[in-house]
């Protein structure tokens, strides 16, 4: 493995093993030099920078791509087009591999899913939610999408392909909500029903008020659209049975926060 980032510090940080090689991703001239060579190229950067990781990688290289499932919002944002983009590209590039793209990603040290809803719940005597929360979500562990992506290692793709990976069952997001709680040792969210309209409005002053993590108008609007997936491709393809929402929970909040995290975001 040859890890290619932007930062040899940052890398170094880590105390991951590899030398790694230096490029900017919009730096056409770095990025071929970067991956010289490679059999596979795996990225987890934006989908949006596909096209130019095509154009950068040598002939021969097989590609495994992160995406998101961003991809079917009803409501196109420049996430979900950047998706759509970079997938786009790849399925028009004759070079084999896989485009992945998982549901909400959980799990990982200092992220900022059920963290900053925890920091949430914890500051707020109830919880409101559009439509009482009754929209499905399927939310994938860190460890999961790690190990997709290592099984995708292991697969003869002859093509372009696209494959969703998320986590075993679908529930409703005031379920998801509470389980978050029980994990983080909250006591049990009062959730109460509101109309989207009031809460888009109301979630674009979460900037002004201290303590509370940032709420965009656009991720009060997604809550009221399923996002459900059926993963038996996922399942049969790359043999990855991924764990359940009380599993992955229970590991996230063994992990210690990152020093200096707030549960504040922009996502």
């Amino acid at each position: 493995m040859v890890p290619v980032v932007r930062s040899a510090a940052r890398f170094a940080a880590t105390g991951l093993a590899g030398t790694p090689r230096i490029a900017d991703v919009t730096q056409p001239g770095e990025l071929t030099a970067a991956l010289a060579g490679a059999a596979w190229v795996i990225s987890t950067a934006h989908a949006r920078n596909a096209a130019a990781i095509l154009a950068a990688s040598p002939p021969g290289a097989r590609f495994i791509f992160l995406g998101s499932t961003r991809k079917f919002t009803a409501w196109p944002d420049a996430h979900g087009n950047g998706v759509l983009a970079g997938e786009a590209a790849f399925m028009q590039d004759s070079r084999p591999g896989v485009f992945l793209h998982p549901t909400m990603i959980y799990g990982a040290q200092g992220e900022d899913n059920v963290r900053r809803l925890a920091n949430l719940l914890a500051r707020l005597p109830l919880v409101p939610l559009p439509n009482g929360g009754r929209a499905l979500v399927q939310p994938i562990h860190q460890d999961d999408v790690t190990a997709a992506i290592l099984a995708a290692l292991n697969q003869n793709w002859e093509t372009p392909e696209t494959l969703v990976i998320a986590g075993p069952t679908p529930l409703p997001y005031a379920d998801f909500v509470r389980a978050v709680a029980r994990a983080a040792n909250l006591a049990a969210p009062r959730i109460v029903p509101v109309p989207a309209a009031p809460l888009m409005a109301a979630a674009s002053m979460t900037r002004f008020i201290p303590g509370l993590p940032r709420i965009g108008p656009a991720e009060i609007r997604r809550l009221l659209e399923d996002k459900a997936f059926d993963i038996t491709p996922m399942r049969t393809r790359l043999g990855i049975t991924p764990r359940t929402l009380a599993q992955g929970l229970t590991q996230t909040f063994a992990l210690p926060p990152m020093a200096g995290q707030s549960g504040d975001s922009k996502k």
